[in-house]
């Protein structure tokens, strides 16, 4: 298994639910972890709790996922503090009205924005980097409902199928360049995207995905964990 000391991982989203989670568990884990997310005051209060627990550093750096130069920004000053991006885990994302008869257009065009765009900014910041070294990650957090789609969930879930298909894609495009691409697709996560949706059984744990991106990361260079699907029993 490869070690995470000395690694540059950028997570997006991670002012809070899984993204957070995530940093933190690749900063345990010796990784020094870009916070990026719009809210510089949530992303602040985790960088204190990283670089206060020991381990890998963390630098929060508000980023919006929709704007291509501020991503660009952003990975620019991952890439100004530690040289490289190792990891890029494409965590920020909205879930709002899935229906098409809704016709609320602003909320489709925001997840459009967030979900698809902002995982394409992502990648296209730091991949160039990537492919020259011949080394690094992709990580994209897909969901369950880029597998399947209810009577509820048809925008959201387009743009879900769109995020594995970016993944699908890119595993063919970066084939024996070293460049590895994880697509993560979990079922129900406790998290604020829950919003007050009620459930009969015990959802995920954000810490239960942390645990399934530091498998995928810490494989040795040669194998590539392409899918993940983790549902709650």
């Amino acid at each position: 298994m490869m070690t995470l000391e000395g690694k540059t991982a950028v997570v997006t989203g991670a002012s809070s639910g899984i993204g957070k989670v995530v940093a933190a568990r690749l900063a345990a884990e010796g990784a020094n972890v870009i916070l990026a997310a719009r809210s510089i005051e949530k992303l602040t209060e985790l960088e204190e709790q990283i670089n206060g627990a020991g381990g890998g550093e963390a630098i929060a750096v508000a980023t919006d996922m929709t704007d291509r130069k501020s991503v660009e920004s952003m990975a620019a000053k991952a890439k100004e503090a530690y040289g490289a991006v190792d990891i890029i885990v494409n965590n920020a994302g909205q879930m709002l009205s899935g229906t098409v008869r809704s016709g609320k257009t602003e909320e489709w065009e925001s997840m459009i924005d967030v979900n698809i765009k902002g995982v394409l900014y992502g990648i296209h910041s730091v991949l160039p980097g990537m492919i020259e070294r011949g080394s690094g990650h992709l990580i994209n957090i897909d969901s369950v409902s880029g597998h399947e789609v209810t009577k509820t969930s048809t925008v959201y879930s387009a743009t879900k199928f769109a995020v594995r298909a970016i993944s699908m894609g890119l595993e063919k495009e970066l084939a024996r360049t070293g460049v590895r691409v994880t697509n993560i697709s979990p079922g129900m996560v406790d998290t604020p995207l829950m919003g007050s949706r009620s459930v009969d059984r015990k959802i995920l744990d954000p810490e239960n995905i942390a645990q399934a991106i530091v498998y995928a990361v810490t494989q040795p260079a040669h194998v590539n964990v392409n899918e993940i699907t983790i549902r709650p029993v």
